[in-house]
């Protein structure tokens, strides 16, 4: 049997010897400086046959293939040479020849067709391998935050949000970030978590960024701009390689700590046909810690502390959220005959909040990820002309997310996965992704409930009162009895730190239950198809395109989050589009291209959106290009704006969708002795409707209590509908001399004109009356006819509301960008660039809206480094800075202060071991900063990286 077996294999091995029939060999080298090239790809034109050349920059190949047929040789950074091999045992000796700028690199999103980055009708940014080897970030996603008209807003160690051209949040639905092809946003939460849940860096191709309105290629959320990340192919890029990165995080108030990132990825092509890859990624270590104890009240930072104000609300403090009026309270004693009668009139009329837990003591602060992906690659006729491809990816993590509460997304799990057809002119593609909130929880509500698993709040605020009254009665003065009320109502607290605290913390962390817990569960997926075809092996006079998606989501919180108590909330929305792009004037110096996209949400009417763009190529060889275009954009309500039903402490949350009105109900609130004489009851549940049908605005009965109107006004919220802008720009991108030196110039303008734009109103429901206060009663010792709604605000029967909606305000947002680029002191990069961004609105016509913009209005980036300083040594400096602004938020609203960011690496490479090493820091002035009120502050961090074979 054994001689059998290896009579066979000796056979199949000798009859793959004799099929390879031609050999080549050669050398390739830079046309510039006469050097050999190491890592050069050489290929049979249209197959996945190839190698790569040594260290030496030579090869050898062998194919099955019989002369003649075409060579192409390639390598990041240069322009491709094709060689015609005629004959067996040819020798080849070939120059390539360097890309004169960047602006040469191939793109492809800008128009969904491959030109160069010179001649792209719109702005583009971009980043490829040669680019994420060199950057001083530590990741390749940190380093985006150095192209220009980027921001990217740290939310976290794992968790980074990229914006452009303002609008800036951590839930930011403006932004689509596509993996392959694949939308990477969560399902629920509508927005990519970073890179927690997306690409190993060692299978990063290219990534190229769109800033601005996109939707007429894209469709829906391509609002504020969109980013493509598309991995290597395992035909083209072929082996094993490794990188392990470690050091250290530095943070005033986490200290140092150790932080570790392997990324593995192996890839193998098994024959023309059929080629396969796997990659696996994980990274630990310690999230910035959040420890800003300022007060905050109405949405802003306050004077005063603990001890100085007792309805203190520390900003990463939670629980103390829980605040009541000390006087209500006695007069509720009063009245259940508990203190005698007459005695509340020796209780402040002033309110007083539970003591609160420190972010820190909620969370352990533990950043992880793991990422595992994975693709089937086959090609049925040997070639490009059609490739199928199956694609799975997986990752599970731990990060912090701040919206209208901070997040412990603890354990969090997404899967995707892709089957996509795909030919030199089409494609194909349907996948799916689904998500598990994994032990993920509340951190507000976390402290909420472990204060009330150890005393109720009316336990709590009764002795509060109670001892208070002692006091007062017993001669002690106001600042006296409040410390004894307190010290009294305190007692049995949990302590941080102890098993009782802890096993508390586990509980409620587990219940899914927003009254006892505060865990939010959730497996929200959604299906998703795309086709794309471009027609030009079939028309001449012009290059058309035609194509559409669709997709199905399925909410799945089980009422954690969305208002899905009986069952998954499905709805779909579809696209279909056209693109015709046509080349004029002599060389095709002038290239038209003309767009149009429709889309149709489920819950909304159908929506167009145009494009019309010029591109004009002047000069000698044709590197002086000038772009003007008109787009529009559109975004539909996320899952969240339309279908949300949640308690967040502070005021609930409810989604506009006209199904989940009535769908949504808050849990029973207590309603006050007077109150009840209205209602009936002692509890009573308010509606989502009714915050849209019977709803003061926030703002008009603040200025009420304060005496400054004589009633507050009807809120009048309309239910939300899709958000559309309207964008004009301007650019220029060229090769400009002056004398010997050569300047790469990229310039754009643009201007942004806003409608419907998608906005938060907070409004208060009272508890009984209509907000039209035609409904009233006699209240009071003369038994004056008082509108029942007004004695709901006087006696705090009311309840604080979300709701979501689309603001009147005129909105408009305008910048521009400028980037230089040249070579100095013989081949050192230097590049600078400028950001200006601002937005304009008028306050007046919409007094309750926010706009968050979000974004500095002038940002200065500096990149200088070299790739050979000396053999194999390279270094590369990135210098931000970026003034100040204000964020505006539902968690709070403050300044941001100027800063300015220094990075820098040092690598050595080692041939011998196809090795790179690397050493480097981000923020290595030390100086702390946050991207938002309420985030950690983010510290430096330190690397060390040892790359193999990438």
């Amino acid at each position: 049997m054994i001689k059998n077996f290896l009579l066979l294999a000796f056979i199949a091995f000798g009859s793959l010897t004799m099929v390879a029939q031609t050999t080549v060999t050669g050398v390739v080298k830079d046309a510039a400086t006469g050097e050999t090239l190491p890592g050069a790809n050489i290929k049979v034109s249209r197959k996945a046959v190839g190698t790569t050349t040594d260290f030496d920059g030579l090869f050898t190949l062998k194919v099955t293939d019989n002369p003649p047929f075409t060579l192409e040789i390639s390598m990041l950074g240069f322009q491709t040479s094709k060689v015609e091999i005629t004959k067996n045992n040819q020798k080849v000796d070939v120059s390539l020849t360097e890309n004169a700028t960047s602006l040469d690199e191939i793109v492809v999103s800008a128009s969904r067709t491959p030109e160069r980055i010179m001649e792209s009708p719109v702005t583009i940014e971009r980043m490829d391998t040669r680019a994420i080897k060199n950057t001083s970030a530590p990741s390749f996603y940190d380093g985006l935050e150095n192209l220009k008209g980027v921001d990217i807003n740290t939310n976290s160690l794992t968790f980074k949000s990229v914006n452009t051209r303002g609008f800036a949040t951590f839930a930011n639905t403006r932004f689509m970030q596509l993996v392959d092809g694949m939308d990477n946003s969560s399902p629920a939460l509508n927005f990519a978590l970073g890179n927690l849940l997306g690409m190993s860096e060692l299978d990063v191709k290219t990534v190229e960024l769109l800033p601005g309105a996109s939707s007429a290629l894209y469709g829906a959320n391509a609002f504020n701009g969109i980013m493509f990340m598309t991995s290597k192919s395992p035909f083209d890029d072929q082996g094993i390689s490794f990188s392990y990165k470690s050091g250290l995080t530095s943070q005033d108030a986490a200290g140092d700590n150790l932080f570790h990132d392997v990324n593995i990825r192996m890839a193998h092509t098994f024959s023309n046909k059929f080629a396969a890859k796997a990659t696996f990624s994980y990274l630990k270590g310690t999230e910035w810690y959040a420890t800003d104890y300022r007060n905050t009240a109405n949405g802003g930072y306050t004077s005063g502390d603990r001890n100085s104000d007792r309805n203190f609300d520390g900003l990463n403090v939670y629980g103390d959220e829980v605040s009541t009026n000390l006087r209500g309270v006695a007069q509720t004693l009063e009245g259940l005959g508990i203190i005698p009668n007459g005695a509340s009139a020796l209780i402040p009329n002033e309110s007083v909040s539970r003591t609160g837990y420190d972010e820190r003591d909620l969370m352990t602060y533990e950043a992880k990820s793991v990422k595992f992906g994975g693709s089937l690659n086959y090609r049925p006729f040997g070639d490009d002309r059609l490739e199928v491809i199956w694609n799975s990816k997986f990752g599970v993590g731990n990060t912090i997310y701040q919206g209208t509460n901070r997040y412990n997304i603890k354990d969090f799990f997404m899967e995707q996965h892709k089957l996509e057809f795909r030919g030199k002119n089409f494609f194909v593609r349907g996948y799916m992704t689904n998500e598990d909130a994994g032990n993920s929880y509340d951190t507000r509500f976390a402290a909420i409930n472990i204060n009330r698993a150890w005393k109720a709040d009316n336990v709590w605020f009764g002795q509060y009162v109670g001892a208070y009254l002692q006091g007062t009665l017993g001669g002690l003065n106001s600042d006296q009895a409040h410390g004894i009320a307190r010290q009294t109502a305190e007692a049995g607290r949990l302590l941080p730190g102890t098993s009782g605290f802890q096993q508390a913390l586990d509980k409620v962390t587990a219940d899914p239950n927003l009254v006892t817990g505060s865990k939010f569960q959730d497996n929200t997926k959604y299906y998703h198809a795309d086709v794309n075809y471009n027609l030009q092996d079939l028309t001449d006079w012009a290059e058309f395109q035609v194509g559409g998606s669709y997709r199905l989501y399925s909410l799945n919180s089980n009422g954690s989050i969305f208002t899905d108590y009986d069952g998954p909330i499905e709805y779909n929305e579809y696209g279909v589009y056209t693109q015709a792009q046509k080349k004029f004037l002599e060389d095709d110096r002038l290239k038209a291209t003309a767009s149009i996209r429709y889309d149709k949400a489920q819950n909304f009417d159908g929506n167009f959106s145009p494009r019309l763009s010029l591109a004009y190529a002047g000069g000698e060889n044709k590197n002086q290009n000038f772009r003007a275009s008109f787009q529009t954009g559109f975004r539909n309500p996320s899952t969240q704006d339309q279908y949300i039903g949640l308690n967040a402490g502070r005021g609930f949350l409810v989604g506009s969708a006209p199904d989940n009105l009535d769908r949504y109900a808050t849990s029973p609130l207590t309603v006050s002795g007077l109150g009840q004489n209205f209602t009936g009851s002692g509890t009573i549940s308010v509606s989502g409707r009714s915050a849209y049908e019977n709803a003061f605005s926030a703002s008009s009965v603040e200025a009420f209590a304060a005496g400054q109107v004589a009633a507050p006004s009807n809120a009048n919220v309309a239910l939300v509908k899709p958000e559309k802008v309207t964008a004009y720009e301007v650019g220029y991108r060229g090769l400009v001399k002056g004398g010997e030196q050569r300047f790469t110039v990229d310039l754009s303008v643009y201007y942004n004109q806003y409608e419907d734009f998608i906005a938060n109103k907070n409004v208060v429901v009272p508890f009984y009356g209509d907000v039209a206060l035609t409904q009233t009663a006699p209240v009071g010792p003369g038994g004056a006819q008082v509108p029942l709604a007004l004695v709901a605000l006087s006696t705090g029967d009311f309840a604080a509301f979300q709701t979501y909606t689309n603001s009147a305000a005129d909105i408009s947002s305008y910048g521009a960008t400028i980037g230089v680029n040249t070579s100095i002191l013989n081949g050192f990069n230097l590049g600078v660039n400028y950001t200006f961004a601002k937005f304009d609105f008028d306050q007046s016509t919409d007094p309750d809206f926010e706009a968050g913009f979000n974004t500095p209005e002038h940002k200065v980036k500096l990149q200088f480094g070299k790739r050979d300083v000396f053999e194999n040594f390279g270094f590369n400096v990135n210098v931000r800075w970026q003034d100040k602004y204000r964020w505006e938020s539902t968690f709070l609203d403050a300044t941001i202060e100027a800063r300015t960011m220094l990075d820098a690496q040092i690598n050595y490479r080692i041939p011998n071991w196809k090795s790179t090493i690397k050493l480097g820091g981000a923020n290595l002035t030390g100086n702390e900063y946050v991207s938002a009120p309420g985030v950690g502050a983010v510290g430096s961090q330190y690397y060390l990286s040892w790359t193999i074979n990438n």
